[in-house]
């Protein structure tokens, strides 16, 4: 069970209702009424904190993808007949952590003006303000057009029935909400609560957020989407894609230039990475905002035992992300001979040092640190790339049910310098000074050369371009470099933020669902040693018509044990079944993107029997 990070002190005034009818409507039932509560700076703050625990994703690390997978994927990766329109929830929900928590909002903003304090009638002002723009981004990003809600409604307000609001109208209050945030939020707090606690930084990261997303997503989308005016707002305002990458650009820029945050480095090159994910204490130079563990507290997460036990997930990094990471000295992997049916030492060796930060290469020491060599565990890892990136030392027990406290990151300087970057070259208005203070920037905290924007500009990375492992319709003088910062964002942003399934969205790159989920290359029966406590027999037997069968050996008796289970391994380059080549993760399973309606998440059906203005999503 995931532990919830907040407990609310107004546990008799939170609203719960699985109908958005009930949510927008009811009166809180308490012996404290709007008119005697709100008086105080800690009314505001405890009636605002459940938004913390609703609204973050405290889970970033199980976020589904085409580089990302697990043993039993999710409706979202199977795509085809397993994504039906659902009867209540999905996304779009009532109660906690949706509609709810919108009406708790609007509750407070329609009744902050009891409180005397005008400090935090304008603090807390902005900071409802930041979470409804937070709120409805999230919901565009699924939903597309939804409806706008800023006050209290009761029972027999039209409002109530409305239809959908156009993106265009969405988007245009978000950037209004969000602005105040920006300007009357306070700046970073004092420790400990430094980054556990919204300030006006995180609104300007929200901002370039959500304005990337929508200026890449009209860009590669086009218009009208999904409804006719949908990119025109109420008042007949329309907004092309180039102003939600300015937008972007812009706030983003405004971050950078504030000097508030940078980048954690001790210049260890081999271990900064890997050590801003795996410490107990969120680093506050560089994490914005995150999700407080505490392991004397017991809030704790499941992190670890999702990453390191067999009765789990079995999440693994896929061959495609494996084979984006560039050579130590900047070259590209799949420039190599054979790159795609290289043994693991061989594919993982001098590359950049963020892969081995990433997932178990050769060397990687966990149970005894300095002496044994963990390498990747097969039945814990459904590819074999098995990911270590918040992952705690062993000796805290991470692989424990529910005992990992490593905090959360929802949002960190690295992705304000990509988003930045995207946006400029998106634009066509990139420079190489640009990339200079943003991208290259990254590169250099894990020693890694410059992106050169010229050279990706005059050729393009094929790998980044081919419709098996890329992303074909990226065009323009600018595609090279957009590519390249693509690759930067896979890379530095694994396993973090809103998730990579949105940004393939954003791209208009569902296509990369339907592409094969590949891992490790095995090169045939045989026995292998990944590490110490990672040897491998593989071998075929009667039951190899399907795959190829494999037993793992255990170091410690020299016996292997009778645990077995089918690979199915592919030629890569053919794509059929082979008893060499790269393991299928998803063989078994269909997995299959509709690019006429997956891109937006369907409307449930109890929701628009409720509210029969709600029109549905094309083709759901």
């Amino acid at each position: 069970m995931k532990k919830c990070i907040i407990i609310l002190a107004l546990a008799a005034m939170t609203l719960a209702s699985c109908k958005l009818e009930d949510v927008l409507t009811l009166v809180p039932e308490s012996k404290i009424t709007p008119d005697s509560y709100f008086k105080t700076r800690e009314d505001l703050q405890l009636f605002s904190n459940s938004f913390y625990n609703n609204l973050l994703d405290k889970e970033p690390f199980a976020r589904e993808s085409d580089v990302f997978v697990k043993m039993n994927p999710s409706d979202l990766i199977r795509g085809g007949n397993d994504r039906t329109v659902p009867a209540t929830g999905g996304g779009w929900g009532s109660g906690t952590g949706a509609w709810g928590d919108l009406r708790k909002m609007n509750t407070l903003l329609g009744n902050i003006h009891n409180c005397e304090d005008e400090a935090a009638v304008k603090e807390y002002t902005a900071l409802v303000k930041f979470w409804r723009a937070y709120f409805y981004a999230n919901m565009v990003r699924k939903f597309g057009d939804v409806p706008w809600y800023d006050k209290e409604l009761g029972s027999a307000d039209e409002d109530l029935y409305k239809p959908r609001d156009s993106r265009e109208t969405i988007l245009q209050h978000m950037i209004e909400d969000i602005d105040i945030a920006i300007q009357d939020l306070p700046g970073k707090a004092s420790a400990p609560q430094t980054a556990y606690r919204v300030n006006k930084y995180t609104a300007m990261m929200v901002k370039a957020q959500f304005c990337l997303f929508e200026g890449t997503f009209r860009k590669y989308h086009g218009a009208p989407a999904p409804f006719e005016n949908s990119y025109t707002a109420a008042d007949g305002t329309t907004h092309d894609y180039q102003y939600y990458l300015d937008q972007a650009a812009e706030a983003a820029k405004m971050l950078m230039d504030s000097g508030a945050y940078k980048l954690y480095s001790t210049g260890k090159k081999n271990s900064d990475y890997l050590t801003l994910f795996n410490s107990s204490n969120a680093n506050t130079d560089e994490i914005i905002l995150a999700v407080n563990y505490d392991r004397d507290l017991k809030i704790k997460h499941d992190c670890g035992r999702d990453i390191t036990n067999q009765t789990s997930a079995r999440y693994g990094m896929t061959k495609k992300l494996v084979d984006m990471y560039l050579m130590s000295d900047g070259s590209r992997f799949t420039d190599k001979p054979g790159w795609n049916v290289m043994p693991f030492a061989d594919e993982v060796a001098d590359r950049d040092p963020r892969l081995a930060q990433t997932i178990r290469t050769p060397g990687y020491s966990w149970k005894k640190p300095g002496t044994s060599k963990d390498g990747p565990e097969f039945a814990f890892c459904q590819t074999g790339y098995q990911t270590i990136k918040y992952i705690q030392s062993y000796d805290l027990k991470p692989y424990s049910t529910d005992n990992s406290d490593n905090d959360m990151p929802v949002f960190r300087y690295a992705e304000a310098l990509l988003t930045y970057a995207e946006a400029k070259a998106e634009l066509g208005t990139l420079t190489q000074g640009d990339l200079d203070i943003s991208v290259n920037l990254l590169r250099d905290r894990v020693g890694m050369p410059h992106l050169d924007m010229a050279a990706a500009n005059a050729t393009p990375d094929p790998y980044l371009m081919s419709p098996e492992t890329g992303y074909p319709n990226v065009s323009g003088s600018n595609k090279g470099v957009i590519l390249e910062i693509r690759r930067e964002r896979a890379i530095e942003l694994f396993q973090e933020g809103y998730g990579r399934y949105f940004d393939l969205m954003r791209w208009k790159a569902g296509y990369c669902l339907n592409q094969p989920f590949y891992g490790m290359y095995i090169p045939g029966p045989g026995s292998y040693d990944f590490g110490d406590d990672s040897k491998y027999t593989f071998y075929t037997g009667s039951s190899s018509a399907s795959g190829v069968k494999y037993k793992i050996f255990d170091p410690a008796t020299g016996d292997e044990t009778a645990t077995d289970e089918i690979f199915y391994l592919v030629d890569p380059n053919t794509g059929k079944l082979a008893t060499s080549g790269v393991r299928d993760a998803l063989h078994s399973i269909s997995h299959s993107f509709d690019e006429s309606k997956h891109y937006f998440y369907p409307i449930p059906e109890n929701d628009r029997l409720l509210n029969k203005n709600l029109k549905q999503n094309p083709n759901w």
